[in-house]
């Protein structure tokens, strides 16, 4: 995305997180990118993967993914051997609760990646990590759009503030922060945030503060983005995020800002409560 951005995010040293570089192979039909940003993570941190599930069967015949949409048994083979080589590879532990959307293809990623991992945690269900949710506030005025002009054009109307039935694009981003930072897990830790390509394409291009994407932005499926918080309150606080092996740093503040500033009151947004992180 960042050939598009309008306002580039900062770049952390590379040099002082590159603590440790993989040399495994990947596992098969896994994004190349998702190497290219494992290579770049700090230690320590409360580390968050929010990612697409893995492959799934293909769109139905008008062109858009339903609901029912199983993960092919690649995709499951995937998902598994994923989780497995985070466990093997990072220096981080994967024990903890994963959160998903409430779509089956969604919650299987997360329980074969836990599965791949050796483990066997809860998976909650977000209603944020699926539409409507973080983005779509009226399904009955948004959903005919999105069939009349398409998935890109549809995020892209987001975006630009020009799509009804649908919530500000800032506070689409400050709503998902907000669950984030609300379901840290403990330093050293790496929880599980499993999505769909929708809501991780307009996400990323809020962090980059853009418009406008085309489909070479587009998250493949079982890509995703390595995001952690400082300790501060989360209006002070900044996030750190990590896609397509580039590091990038996005004050909340900066996204508050953008939502006050299309003059929406502060009381739509979910907001977390005061969290002390020790």
């Amino acid at each position: 995305m960042s050939k598009h951005q309008t306002n580039d995010p900062s770049k952390q040293s590379t040099e002082k997180l590159a603590s440790h570089i993989p040399t495994a192979p990947a596992p098969s039909h896994l994004p190349e990118s998702m190497i290219s940003s494992v290579s770049l993570l700090p230690d320590n941190k409360r580390l968050i993967l929010f990612t697409r599930h893995s492959l799934r069967e293909r769109s139905d015949g008008n062109g858009f993914a339903s609901e029912q949409l199983p993960l092919t048994p690649k995709g499951r083979v995937l998902a598994q051997s994923w989780g497995r080589w985070l466990a093997g590879h990072l220096p981080y532990s994967l024990d903890v609760d994963s959160i998903s959307s409430p779509i089956s293809r969604c919650i299987d990623t997360a329980h074969l990646m836990q599965a791949g991992a050796g483990l066997r945690r809860d998976v909650a269900h977000q209603s944020l990590l699926v539409e409507p949710g973080s983005l779509v506030t009226e399904p009955e005025i948004a959903n005919p759009i999105f069939k009349e002009i398409g998935v890109l054009n549809f995020i892209n109307r987001f975006l630009r503030g020009n799509l009804e039935g649908t919530k500000n694009c800032y506070q689409g981003g400050i709503d998902i922060l907000s669950l984030f930072y609300q379901n840290q897990p403990q330093q050293g830790h790496l929880m599980l945030a499993v999505s769909h390509d929708t809501l991780l394409s307009a996400f990323l291009a809020v962090m980059f503060d853009i418009i406008d994407i085309d489909w070479n932005d587009w998250p493949k499926m079982m890509e995703g983005v390595f995001l952690w918080f400082d300790d501060n309150p989360f209006e002070q606080a900044n996030a750190h995020f990590i896609w397509r092996g580039e590091i990038y740093i996005r004050p909340v503040s900066d996204l508050l800002e953008g939502y006050r500033a299309s003059g929406f009151p502060t009381d739509k947004l979910l907001l977390p409560p005061d969290v002390k992180w020790r």
